[in-house]
């Protein structure tokens, strides 16, 4: 894993496009999580809530995001990591993740997050730092 040397304003990571979302992956993920929320996992849940289906955890997508982060650089290098849930990810849904450099400033580096859905439903939106030396 090597940073470009030539890190500035502008600067877009590769993306980071996440196949759809099975429930195989909710179920595994509410156990490593520890987060069983039924909402997540159980259709009949789901539609008593007034869903038309169950939904990915907002941590789940926050991973994503963070797998993104780390494919970049090493994790002991990530110096803040913050996002705000905008919208729900459907089960089944595919997902992108972004992250642009918006400011470079002592060594490290300002980048602004996203995760959209495939029809461009934001879903996360928030903001790292990173050390680059």
């Amino acid at each position: 894993m090597t940073i470009p040397k030539s890190i500035e304003v502008g600067t877009e990571l590769p993306a980071l496009r996440i196949a759809p979302i099975s429930r195989t992956t909710l179920a595994l993920f509410a156990g490593a999580s520890g987060d069983h929320n039924p909402i997540h996992i159980d259709l009949d849940v789901a539609k008593s809530a007034g869903l038309d289906d169950v939904f990915a955890h907002g941590m789940l997508s926050m991973a994503y995001l963070g797998r993104l982060l780390t494919d970049w650089v090493p994790q002991e290098r990530i110096r803040s990591y913050r996002v705000r849930f905008a919208a729900v990810t459907p089960v089944h849904a595919s997902l992108t993740c972004t992250a642009s450099v918006v400011s470079v400033e002592d060594g490290l580096a300002t980048l602004a997050l996203t995760v959209a859905l495939d029809d461009g439903t934001l879903t996360l939106a928030g903001d790292a730092v990173v050390a680059l030396d």
